[in-house]
């Protein structure tokens, strides 16, 4: 059906707003790489806008001699693969049992898990109970005050709930245990949802900034967020380095490290989204349509 005078303007409105936003979103990162791959001398005359001049590596080679960011980046694998690991073993099993119909006061446990999305206990408290528990300055402070995201798990209850419910009946006719039902049937059908899920927890993990500076003290187990930070406060970043000799200052420019260090975050979250793209759409919209 050919579309009318209104539709199309609709869909160039539609068309011309997202490609602006999509635009905010790629040219700051753009912008980032090619400052990074510049010369000092480029950089200092604010040529550099979207391609590099006068492409050198010597920004990410002297980041990777004179900081910690190997360390670093070890630490966020660490952060992010295994925090991302327990926060879906955890949203799944307090998902499932509260999508089962039969399950007594399933109701009032989801009330409760979503009161917790609308008041939260606070900073200082939040201090409190971890210190408490013993875990300051290690990475169970990370993972545990945050361990199962309410909007996630509600999001993964809506899946499970929307599958007919003949399929569980004709499991259990076949002699198909609760466990085997959820590892054998919904799980594998629950891919789209459990790769938008995944992506989301370890999104929110390779960022954790405010966490880290909360609990750990120990400046070894701090990762690249935190790094990052403290290299665009520092005001004699070059002075810092460990391994920059006094004549190398001349071939580099604190914009050129700090945009390497914002890359070298940024790039790994880039190189992942792709392979859960096609997942990702479907997974989202999950949870605002049910059946």
């Amino acid at each position: 059906m050919k579309a009318t005078f209104g539709e199309k303007l609709f869909y160039g409105i539609n068309y011309t707003v997202l490609t602006l936003v999509g635009l905010t979103c790629i040219l700051p990162m753009i912008h980032i790489l090619a400052l990074s791959f510049s010369s000092p001398h480029a950089v200092m005359s604010g040529d550099v806008v979207f391609w590099p001049i006068g492409w050198t590596l010597d920004a990410y080679e002297q980041l990777y001699k004179g900081t910690r960011i190997v360390n670093a980046f070890k630490n966020n694998m660490i952060i992010t693969v295994v925090g991302t690991v327990l926060s879906m073993f955890f949203t799944i099993l307090a998902a499932y049992p509260l999508s089962r119909r039969g399950m007594y006061g399933r109701k009032a446990f989801t009330l409760a898990i979503v009161f917790t999305m609308l008041f939260a206990g606070g900073l200082i408290p939040g201090y409190l109970v971890v210190k408490s528990l013993g875990l300051l300055d290690s990475y169970a402070a990370i993972w545990l005050p945050g361990l199962v995201s309410a909007y996630n798990m509600l999001v993964l209850k809506t899946y499970f709930e929307s599958q007919p419910i003949e399929m569980e009946e004709a499991a259990k006719m076949d002699g198909c245990s609760e466990l085997q039902f959820l590892l054998r049937i919904m799980l594998p059908l629950s891919m789209p949802v459990l790769a938008a899920l995944t992506l989301f927890y370890a999104v929110g993990f390779w960022n954790q900034y405010l966490s880290l500076l909360l609990y750990l003290t120990d400046p070894l187990k701090q990762n690249l967020t935190v790094m990052v930070q403290q290299m665009i406060r520092s005001q004699s970043l070059l002075q810092e380095l460990s391994t920059l000799q006094p004549e190398d200052i001349k071939n580099l420019t604190p914009e050129t490290i700090k945009s390497a260090g914002v890359f070298v975050m940024i790039v790994p979250m880039l190189i992942i989204y792709p392979f859960l793209q096609k997942y990702f759409v479907k997974g989202v919209m999950i949870g605002a349509v049910k059946g």
